[in-house]
C-alpha cells in the first residue's frame, strides 16, 4: 500500500516509529514531514499529504500536530479526503469502517508513540463496511 505522511514540529519522533512500522510491514511511504522540533507551519506539510490522496498516489494517509486539530482542517478543505482525529485504536477504527476516513489525524499531544502505531495499525487493516454507511459518507461532500 502507498502511504503518505506529513507532520510537524509536534510529530517527528511519532513519524519515525510509523515509518518504521509501515516500512516493515512492506508498505511505501511518502514523507512530507519535518525531521525536527524546530518550529513549522502545519498547513505546509498537511497540503501535500491531501494532495497525494486526491491524485491518487496514495491509499492512505496520516498527519501528525500537537493537537491533530490544525491538520485535520487543512486536509478536510480537500473534497475526496475524509480525515479524522482519532486518539484511539478504536476510533481510528470506527473512522474507516463507519466513515470511510482515508486520512488519519494524530494527537500527538495526547496520545503516545506505542498508541499511534497502534492506531495506524487498526487505521490499515480496517476496510470501509460500507451498506448503510455508504450514503452517509457520499453526503459528506458539498458537490
Amino acid at each position: 500500500m502507498n502511504i503518505s505522511i506529513g507532520n510537524d514540529h509536534a510529530g517527528p519522533d511519532y513519524k519515525f516509529a510509523i515509518v518504521k512500522f509501515l516500512e516493515d510491514q512492506g508498505h511505501q511511504i511518502t514523507n512530507h514531514g519535518t525531521d525536527t522540533e524546530n518550529s513549522v507551519d502545519y498547513p505546509d506539510f498537511a497540503h501535500p499529504v491531501a494532495q497525494d490522496i486526491v491524485k491518487g498516489k496514495a491509499d492512505l494517509a496520516i498527519v501528525i500536530c500537537g493537537s491533530a486539530q490544525g491538520v485535520s482542517m487543512t486536509v478536510n478543505k480537500y473534497e475526496q479526503v475524509r480525515g479524522a482525529v482519532c486518539w484511539t485504536k478504536e476510533i481510528a477504527g470506527l473512522a474507516r469502517q463507519h466513515n470511510d476516513a482515508n486520512i488519519l489525524c494524530i494527537p500527538a499531544r495526547f496520545t503516545s508513540i506505542p498508541q499511534a502505531v497502534a492506531m495506524v495499525e487498526t487505521f490499515i487493516q480496517t476496510p470501509f463496511e460500507g451498506g448503510r454507511h455508504e450514503g452517509r459518507v457520499k453526503k459528506i461532500s458539498c458537490s
